[in-house]
């Protein structure tokens, strides 16, 4: 992505317009990314190091808010300047290593340096787990905000969100920036509120609605002109607006939401209001109960009807009248039940919660309170469940990661593992994998995997392996893929003798205590 600082119009909305490259163009592309592939090591990067190391002198003497006057002064250099040569950044870098010491006891390490230019110049931070990418992160995002850009730092939670924001406040500030935090369930206007001061911390999902909804006011592109205007005489669709645009991103954990969620569907919908859809969904249940297992097959992504089920389904919806005399309506709707019964599962895709079917994130094991499967899935699981059936919605805006994230004038991430995925990423996003070395030499050892041939035999083997480690005195965290798998690992643990503590889907209210509390 640019790193260029492209002029930001008052009362405008910024965003990245999304250009259809013809076949030539994804080539040259291509060739461009493996020709370059060298330069985006840490050794063509690390001339950051001995610049900041150059803009440090003196600046352990001077006060609080010689610091703040520093880092404010850089402000109108960087909008005109931009970040394509470290002499600016490095000045910036210095100030926030000498605020970090201050104010968090920390100080960057060299290494970080390197993954902070890296991401200023719209690269992806390949850093180990535990080399402080939260912190590194600071650098990248101080500059920008210096720079004028609004600024989001997208997290893969609301709880990483909030830590973060709060654990790095205090740096910002002394910068002379403000940060805000944005996370479910907050108003809009605390929204606009966050989202207006020059850090925000946010996780992709919340921002992403939050465009969609902007959209809504804008009833599709921004128009500058007329957003000026509205803003000129202190009204109109700016006014209700949540973001600034979509100007500088920074995402953590990039591979999983950039890669692993790429096309989730991002859906803004409201009540559609159809009283006949509840007695069709209780219908559609019915026919699909009715069917033997040879007249369906469950795939992956759904049901397929075979040829003697839509024929058996035929003869027994000939009883019923309206829709099921449409052979195309009538089979939508009986595929759909039969996901329904038989693809998504209790503890894995969903949880009961309060007399409600509750959406799991599959990619990060948390609950969905305010999202809802589309055309009828989540009123038939809720009607399977004995559950009261929720409203049907009508979509009014969608989006996925990939094409929001590409939107960003300026994006860059970071995350532990990206190489296996460097391709996908330039061809999709023109983001280039930066590998950052350790800050010391690496000592993690990876051990030969072990395949079980039955269920009982790996659930003893990983017993076994919990008991010698804790008899060593070492923590263990372990991971499983589901609700249901976490809690027969912990019924074998009860059965063990061995103490725990269980994190999963139905314990979210208390992440943030049993996360603080963990090893």
């Amino acid at each position: 992505m640019a790193a260029a600082n492209p002029s930001l119009p008052y009362g405008g909305y910024p965003e990245r317009e999304e250009a259809r490259e013809s076949r030539f163009e994804r080539a040259l592309a291509a060739s461009r990314y493996y020709a370059a592939r060298p330069g985006a090591g840490a050794g063509a990067l690390a001339r950051i190091v001995a610049a900041t190391d150059c803009a440090t002198d003196g600046l352990s003497a001077a006060s609080d808010e010689q610091l703040r006057a520093r880092a404010l002064r850089l402000g109108p250099l960087l909008r005109q300047s931009g970040f394509a040569e470290p002499g600016l950044a490095a000045q910036v870098f210095a100030l926030a290593r000498e605020a970090a010491g201050r104010t968090l006891g920390m100080r960057h390490f060299d290494v970080q340096l390197i993954g902070g230019w890296a991401m200023l110049n719209g690269m992806l931070a390949e850093m180990e787990t535990g080399e402080g990418k939260t912190l590194t992160a600071t650098l990248a995002a101080a500059t920008a905000a210096l720079a004028g850009r609004a600024v989001h730092v997208v997290t893969v939670n609301d709880y990483l969100a909030e830590r973060d924001a709060q654990w790095m406040g205090p740096l910002y500030r002394a910068l002379g920036l403000s940060v805000g935090c944005v996370k479910q369930g907050m108003s809009p206007e605390a929204r606009r509120d966050a989202y207006r001061c020059d850090v925000a911390y946010c996780s992709n999902k919340e921002v992403a609605f939050d465009y969609l909804r902007d959209r809504l006011v804008l009833g599709g592109r921004p128009r500058p002109v007329a957003m000026k205007l509205g803003v000129l005489c202190g009204g109109g669709p700016a006014a209700r607006l949540l973001l600034r645009g979509l100007q500088f991103a920074i995402v953590d954990e990039a591979d999983s939401v950039l890669v692993d969620e790429a096309r989730t569907p991002l859906i803004l919908s409201a009540q559609a209001g159809n009283p006949e859809a509840q007695a069709l969904h209780r219908q559609a249940l019915a026919l699909a109960r009715a069917l033997a297992p040879a007249d369906y097959r469950i795939r992956d992504k759904g049901a397929e009807i075979t040829r003697s089920g839509l024929a058996t389904l035929e003869r027994l919806a000939e009883p019923l009248a309206g829709v099921w005399r449409g052979p195309r309506r009538r089979e939508q709707l009986v595929r759909q039940a039969l996901a329904a019964l038989h693809l998504f599962q209790r503890d894995k895709h969903y949880l009961l919660r309060e007399g409600k079917v509750v959406i799991i994130d599959e990619n990060t094991g948390r609950l969905m309170p305010d999202r809802s499967w589309e055309q009828g899935l989540h009123q038939l699981i809720e009607i399977k469940e004995g559950c009261e059936p929720s409203g049907e919605r009508e979509t009014l805006a969608r989006i996925s990661y990939q094409r929001f994230f590409r939107r960003y004038l300026h994006l860059a991430g970071m995350t532990g593992t990206a190489s296996e995925v460097a391709p996908e990423l330039w061809a999709v996003y023109r983001l280039r994998v930066a590998r950052v070395p350790t800050h010391e030499p690496c000592r993690r050892a990876r051990l030969a995997d072990r395949i079980y041939g039955r269920s009982e035999l790996k659930w003893r083997a990983v017993v076994q392996s919990i008991r010698r480690h804790r008899d060593a005195g070492r923590p263990v965290l372990v991971g499983t893929r589901s609700v249901g798998a976490s809690e027969t690992l912990a019924r074998r643990l009860d059965e063990a003798g061995l103490p725990y503590r269980l994190l999963n889907a139905r314990q979210d209210r208390e992440v943030a205590q049993l996360v603080a509390q963990a090893g």
